[in-house]
């Protein structure tokens, strides 16, 4: 029985926009961001690297680029919220059937965007949803490493076999599943999180 629920949040809850820095490095020559750019996508992630010192890294990976550019492009990324995911979310804590979790690949330009779009209110309601919010800027890991699912579950005394994690991609759902976590991958363009009930099994 599912008595834990870890949620991803980009796909998830948030609508991203995956095209949106393939789209804007078009402008500088580029088809689609390179190993260098890539890697210092990761690093940021884990909170290695502070915003301005990935702007300026960035800068150097595209060419003619300025730092208030690619802050557009990078945020470009984070679209909409759909209110009826909160309310859902809301329902599920009220329930009280459940231990809610977030567990997010991002990094802070990203969280700044979400907070800018959802609203202050909005996000601190969505927030408080999660008895935690994990960050992998802030603890300083990233899926798909094992060992972010293993401190999730370790710190909250989490049995695998009871626990639900809840990801749009593929690479960071095969991870959690060798932990023996139970696990959904989300179809973004197909699957809702409104469909939560059909995988509490």
């Amino acid at each position: 029985m599912i008595q834990n629920i870890i949620f991803d949040f980009g796909g998830v809850f948030v609508n991203l926009d995956t095209e949106a820095v393939p789209r804007g490095l078009r402008n500088y020559g580029l088809t689609a961001p390179g190993p260098d750019l890539i890697s210092l996508s990761e690093r940021y992630e884990k909170g290695e690297l502070d915003s301005k010192t990935f702007l300026a890294c960035a800068q150097k990976a595209i060419p003619g680029s300025q730092a208030d550019e690619i802050r557009e492009i990078w945020n470009q990324t984070i679209a909409y919220f759909p209110l009826e995911r909160l309310d859902f979310l809301s329902k599920l804590k009220e329930s009280g059937r459940y231990r809610m979790f977030l567990l997010s690949n991002t990094n802070a330009l990203h969280i700044e965007q979400v907070q800018e779009n959802m609203g202050k209110d909005v996000f601190e309601k969505f927030r408080g949803c999660f008895e935690a919010f994990y960050l992998s800027h802030e603890i300083g890991m990233r899926k798909p490493d094992p060992e972010i699912f293993s401190f999730v579950l370790k710190t909250n005394a989490l049995q695998p076999e009871n626990t639900l994690f809840i990801d749009d991609t593929q690479e960071h759902i095969a991870s959690a599943s060798r932990l023996g976590i139970k696990t959904w991958h989300l179809a973004v363009e197909k699957e809702s999180i409104l469909e939560l009930d059909k995988y509490l099994y």
